[in-house]
């Protein structure tokens, strides 16, 4: 048999080194106006791009449905709150009723005398003094106390020479430093910031310390290998690494910050929410006793809420953390 008739009779496997330049290929391309199926009226997309499309589709789609579940989570959660909040108002207003007035109140009482004490301004005349008392104490305590412990965290030498003496401020009762604040820095303003000071420092300081004790040295140790000067290590590794609790920090300072004002009203016995605790107590107004307490949870609870809100601005990592 010849070369030609061989050629004739038994053809190459297609993509083979015998095939000629001129034989048609196994599938013809689409032609322009067709789509992936032929007819869709689309150019034609590579596989890259119509795998590259469903992904999409299927980032969009889990997206949704991620978001469609935290909704419902949250509304479950708000309806939870809701129902324990009339659960524990409905048992407190039946056993509230059984007890002697001039020893205890019910919640229909306590709404009375709030709505009585707004209307009057009683209750913003001995509030706003307190609430001044609280930011003054609570910014300075934030900003010293985050510098405090960003500087014990990140240098020994000041670790080793400083560290004793927090543990020994934090180790002694703060209530029991107060009557010398008060003796030093008398009864106004002042005794008041340095008494809610003393309470919210140690909080910021020592979950400030953590956080930065907490940051995985293999980032600071990625961050030199790549040349990073001392700034950028602190402004992106050890400063979002350290703010979860820092967030923290801010947290239980509100909490101890409130303690430390009503205890610095209390022992100045002046002006302030606490001292209109007292007066109210001292005369036996139990309805009217409860709506400076009643105040203070509902001030704690929307700071720590605001608190909450900044954390996820801030630092959102945190938030999708927990969430998972």
């Amino acid at each position: 048999m010849t070369l030609e008739a061989r050629d004739q009779t038994t053809p190459y496997p297609p993509g083979s080194a015998g095939v000629s330049p001129a034989a048609p290929p196994p599938y013809p391309p689409p032609q322009a106006g067709e789509g992936r199926e032929g007819g869709s009226g689309t150019p034609a997309l590579p596989a890259e791009g119509w795998v590259g499309a469903d992904l999409s589709e299927d980032r969009a789609r889990a997206q949704a449905v991620a978001a469609g579940r935290r909704r419902r989570r949250q509304l479950v959660e708000i309806a939870i709150r809701i129902a324990s909040l009339a659960a524990v108002l409905s048992i407190w207003e039946i056993f509230g009723a059984r007890i002697d007035p001039v020893l205890f109140t019910t919640p229909s009482k306590i709404a009375v005398a709030a709505v009585g004490m707004i209307g009057s301004g009683e209750l913003w005349n001995y509030l706003w003094p307190s609430l001044v008392v609280l930011l003054l104490g609570l910014s300075s305590a934030a900003v010293i106390g985050i510098a405090v412990g960003l500087l014990l965290a990140r240098f020994w030498v000041l670790d080793v020479a400083l560290g004793v003496y927090i543990t020994f401020l934090y180790s002694t009762p703060s209530v029991a430093l107060v009557p010398l604040i008060v003796l030093w820095a008398g009864f106004e303003t002042t005794a008041k910031v340095i008494i809610l000071f003393l309470f919210a420092f140690f909080p910021m300081t020592i979950n400030t310390y953590q956080g930065v004790k907490n940051v995985d040295p293999r980032l600071i140790e990625v961050g030199r290998a790549f040349r990073c000067s001392e700034r950028q290590l602190w402004l992106n590794i050890v400063l979002p690494g350290a703010l979860p609790f820092i967030v923290t920090g801010l947290r239980l300072a509100v909490g101890r910050g409130l303690i430390g004002m009503v205890l610095a009203d209390l022992y100045t016995a002046i002006s302030g929410i606490g001292y209109l605790i007292v007066r109210t107590a001292s005369t036996y107004q139990v309805d009217k006793m409860f709506v400076p307490i009643v105040t203070l949870g509902i001030l704690g609870v929307t700071l720590t809420a605001l608190l909450r809100v900044v954390e996820i601005k801030v630092a959102p990592w945190t938030a999708a953390a927990q969430g998972d």
